[in-house]
């Protein structure tokens, strides 16, 4: 554990939080796509398989019950909970997010560290989640208009990855040997995907206007 580890977990847990702030208390789930969330879920489902089978510390499986636990009820509200139900813009929400779980599966199959079956599956969780913001992005690019909780939640995914970078940079130059190419290139692709959104973000803060994303 370091501070960029550290820092990393702790901005991925406040992107959930402000999230279920939105969800719970507002209770709306305008320009948040469930399409993302779904493949958030499935991505939790398929890398903490090994809660089952291993213990690392109290902290690594309270995290990974804190994640699993959030990504299924954020999708259990926006399906079912009617009051949150109505907010969802089911109409701009169209991407296909299932033809995204085919491709990560089958390059999971092909390119992975070990072929185990729980191997498999956590790089599959890293291929998925490095697209998984695809639906979000897209929706909020057809919708253009963001609310501070939904551009804050972005925001914060898109750091907590920045943040795994330079603790990945960190533990290259201080750890012998600690070298993951796999998890690098997933997470460099997933960080690049937030460019843009990070581009109009600064512009609007900077600005002190509405944030918007070109159609």
């Amino acid at each position: 554990m370091n501070i960029f580890r550290l820092a990393g977990d702790m901005t991925h847990l406040a992107s959930v939080l402000v999230l279920l702030l939105k969800i719970h208390t507002i209770k709306s789930c305008a320009g948040v796509s469930l399409k993302t969330q779904e493949l958030y879920a499935i991505v939790f489902a398929t890398r903490y398989l090994d809660i089952f089978t291993s213990f690392v510390s109290l902290y690594n499986t309270s995290m990974k019950l804190v994640f699993l636990g959030s990504s299924f009820s954020i999708v259990w509200y926006i399906k079912y909970h009617k009051a949150v139900h109505r907010t969802y813009d089911r109409e701009q929400d169209t991407f296909r997010h299932w033809f995204l779980v085919l491709p990560c599966l089958l390059l999971a199959l092909l390119i992975h560290e070990k072929f185990t079956f729980l191997e498999v599956l956590w790089t599959f969780s890293l291929y998925l989640e490095a697209v998984a913001i695809l639906p979000q992005l897209v929706l909020l690019q057809r919708t253009r208009n963001i609310d501070n909780l939904t551009g804050q939640y972005i925001f914060l995914l898109g750091g907590y990855r920045g943040l795994y970078i330079l603790n990945w940079i960190y533990r290259y130059f201080t750890e012998p040997h600690f070298v993951h190419w796999i998890t690098w290139i997933a997470g460099l692709v997933q960080t690049l995907l937030y460019a843009d959104f990070f581009y109009y973000y600064f512009l609007s803060w900077k600005n002190n206007k509405k944030l918007q994303l070109p159609a």
